[in-house]
């Protein structure tokens, strides 16, 4: 009987081991897919960056159209965008049955939107806007921290990302409780992208915002961030609304966005941040940037870098010649560039003041005059613009280093080693170790950082001996069954309590006989979805794998070893993966070992042709490109209408023909478009621009 037990036991343990393997390889698959599109997002962006920098328009037209699709700032000024975005004008139809909000807010509303919304109903876009505006006005007038005391409610409940999935909050409400003067409430950023109801998300969190402004804090998450939404399915789902309505509502969210305050702070010990920290982080710095100038933290900073120093240059009174040390010789301008007057003592503070403001609107003057500018059209936010009295006393940070600190709290990730590196898995941000999280937390003396960003298996994890806590509150984030969600709760006495879920409905309709096996098929399925997405990776790169694979086949026998096939795997993907443990899911078992690619790469495009009837070499090139072809129409679809007008493929080829030195006229440019607007409607919708793009494939 002993041995008996001691065999059942070791089994039980190889079994349990195995399941354990087999989670943590699917866990892999599904993070490194996730950071490597995020690596291609920021690569997208930084390759538009650099033709901006390259691009010198022409006119004040392309100049326009160049600063709408890439400069961070706010587009509109304060009063063009209430007017742009007037919802006192839309009338709501009698026939509408949805909730109806009335401002001030009060906890009714709540309750009614929260009822409609478990009823699959809509907020009419008259009061989606309405409640944006007075969102954005009480965002303005919060610190870029906010401090959050535990002795004005018994407890705080810290959520991590929720990534527009609605049942994970509903899920939070029900087992924590609404928000309350009693029930303070920190949700930790990236309320959008990926899920299906994210504008729901914001439409709750908002409300509650505004009925408990002391008891509901939102951070900013990377994911709150207008080039990433522009992937990651949010400008999508809200482009699906009627068009004229979704085009104000996605322009008033990217401006509340920007408002969203950068981290908080509980009882001046617990620090909540989305993301992480640096070597350089700095919360005195953080406190005082001017949060709403970065509407993107993607979007280019060399541009934006070398006019600011222009300007600080022009407001310390230096010429062009004493900046350009190699003596070069300066582009002839329009008009000459007004000298500034002397500078007044800085004793007499109120004179000081008048002198920049003065030789401030001199420059603007001079610069509108030199691009041919109106006065009517909105000018961009710069740093001249900003200067005031109180930046004087104070320190003078470039915009590169504002810039990186909230690059830095948006994006980073801790790591067990010490020191603090390039996040290179992400593409941006940095790893923070546990060296950079204690000088942190003596510098300021805290106790322990809060972050989300990271999905969890079980919705919560401590690291740098328990200092970093992470908190992801989307449960089954990869899919049904990866992962669970968390919120964690905080007393006076600042002792994390962690309560996790799982809004997991089929689970609850299981039968008994399904729930025994409950945790093995869970596994096979989740497994299953993380294998047919590798497929699907492998098959994008074929042609780069058939390349890397000959490699290893110097006498082209179309054989490769296993080994040698992990390798070459590897060096094409680049995704960390432990290839040989993989290979049995991903390759069929040989007698002597070896591997015949080409059939192999077959079996893969079968496959993928079954779903689609497209030859198999485009569908391979369309399924690499697939989600950076979306990324860029919408970056061309500069109004967010859908569609690609003429004049946004013209000013587009103008930017891409000159970094590619081809000359065409706008004649050709012309011809160009017609010949892409398959249904001659004036416009480019995506179906064509996606035709178009298999189409100069397949020519090739």
């Amino acid at each position: 009987a002993f041995k008996a037990a001691v065999l059942i036991q070791r089994w039980y343990r190889r079994y349990v081991a195995r399941l354990e393997m087999r989670r943590r390889c699917t866990w892999r698959i599904f993070q490194s897919i996730e950071y490597a599109c995020e690596q291609d997002q920021i690569k997208l962006h930084n390759f538009f960056s650099y033709l901006m920098d390259q691009f010198t328009p022409s006119s004040s037209k392309e100049r326009d159209f160049i600063s709408r699709m890439f400069i961070s700032g706010e587009s509109f000024k304060e009063a063009e965008l209430e007017k742009y975005c007037d919802y006192e004008s839309m009338e709501v139809p009698d026939s509408y049955t949805g909730p109806r909000l009335s401002f001030p807010l009060l906890p009714d509303h709540a309750t009614a939107l929260l009822e409609a919304f478990k009823q699959k109903q809509q907020l009419h876009a008259r009061y989606v806007l309405n409640l944006l505006h007075e969102t954005r006005k009480h965002l303005k007038q919060l610190p870029n921290i906010s401090h959050v005391s535990t002795c004005y409610s018994e407890e705080v409940t810290v959520c991590g990302d929720l990534h527009g999935q609605l049942d994970d909050l509903f899920l939070i409400f029900y087992k924590n409780g609404l928000p309350s003067p009693s029930k303070s409430y920190v949700f930790n950023g990236d309320f959008v992208d990926r899920g299906k109801q994210s504008l729901e998300i914001l439409i709750i969190l908002f409300t509650f915002l505004l009925i408990y402004p002391k008891e509901v804090h939102l951070n900013r998450g990377n994911h709150e961030d207008h080039m990433v939404n522009l992937r990651y399915g949010f400008c999508a789902g809200l482009m699906a609304m009627p068009r004229v309505h979704g085009k104000k509502i996605l322009k008033m969210i990217q401006n509340v966005f920007c408002w969203l305050p950068l981290a908080t702070l509980i009882d001046q010990k617990v620090l909540i941040i989305h993301g992480g920290i640096s070597d350089t982080s700095d919360l005195d710095m953080l406190e005082k940037i001017q949060r709403n100038k970065f509407i993107s933290v993607l979007r280019g900073k060399k541009r934006k870098e070398s006019n600011r120093n222009a300007e600080i240059q022009e407001i310390n009174g230096e010429s062009k010649a004493e900046a350009d040390p190699a003596g070069n010789e300066a582009a002839p301008s329009l008009s000459p560039q007004p000298q500034p007057a002397q500078a007044p003592s800085m004793a007499n503070r109120l004179e000081f003041s008048r002198w920049v403001r003065q030789t401030v609107q001199e420059q603007i003057e001079w610069c509108r005059r030199l691009v041919d500018i109106s006065e009517s059209e909105p000018e961009e936010l710069t740093y001249s613009s900003m200067v005031s009295l109180t930046d004087l006393d104070g320190p003078c940070w470039t915009r590169q280093e504002e810039w990186k600190q909230i690059l830095d709290i948006l994006w980073s990730d801790p790591m067990p080693q010490e020191g603090c590196r390039v996040n290179t898995v992400r593409g941006g941000g940095c790893y923070f170790g546990p060296d950079v999280t204690r000088k942190i937390l003596e510098k300021y003396n805290l106790q322990f950082l809060i972050r989300s960003h990271e999905c969890k298996h079980e919705g919560y994890e401590f690291c740098h001996n328990r200092k970093v806590l992470t908190i992801f509150s989307a449960s089954n984030y990869y899919e049904i069954g990866s992962n669970r969600g968390a919120y964690v709760k905080l007393g006076p006495d600042l002792v994390p309590h962690i309560v996790q879920y799982q809004a997991n409905k089929t689970a609850h309709t299981l039968t008994m006989t399904q729930r025994q096996g409950f945790p093995v098929a869970l596994i096979s399925r989740v497994e299953e979805s993380a294998f047919r997405a590798l497929r699907e990776k492998l098959f994008a790169h074929t042609s780069a794998l058939i390349s890397a694979f000959k490699a290893y086949d110097q006498d082209n026998t179309g054989r490769i070893t296993l080994s040698n096939w992990a390798t070459a795997v590897e060096s094409v993907l680049h995704l960390g993966l432990p290839w040989r443990m993989l290979r049995p899911q991903l390759v069929r078992s040989t007698a002597d070992g070896m591997l015949e690619y080409k059939s192999w790469l077959d079996d893969l495009a079968m496959e993928q042709r079954s779903q689609e009837h497209i030859q198999s070499s485009l569908l391979e090139v369309i399924y690499r490109n697939r989600s950076n072809l979306e990324t860029i129409f919408r970056i061309i679809d500069r109004d967010h209408s859908g569609l690609i007008s003429f004049e946004e493929f013209h000013q587009t080829w103008k930017l891409f023909s000159s970094h590619m030195n081809i000359e065409l006229t706008d004649d050709g440019i012309n011809d160009l478009v017609r010949s892409i607007d398959f249904n001659k409607d004036g416009n480019i919708d995506f179906n064509e621009f996606l035709e178009a793009f298999r189409l100069v494939k397949q020519s090739q």
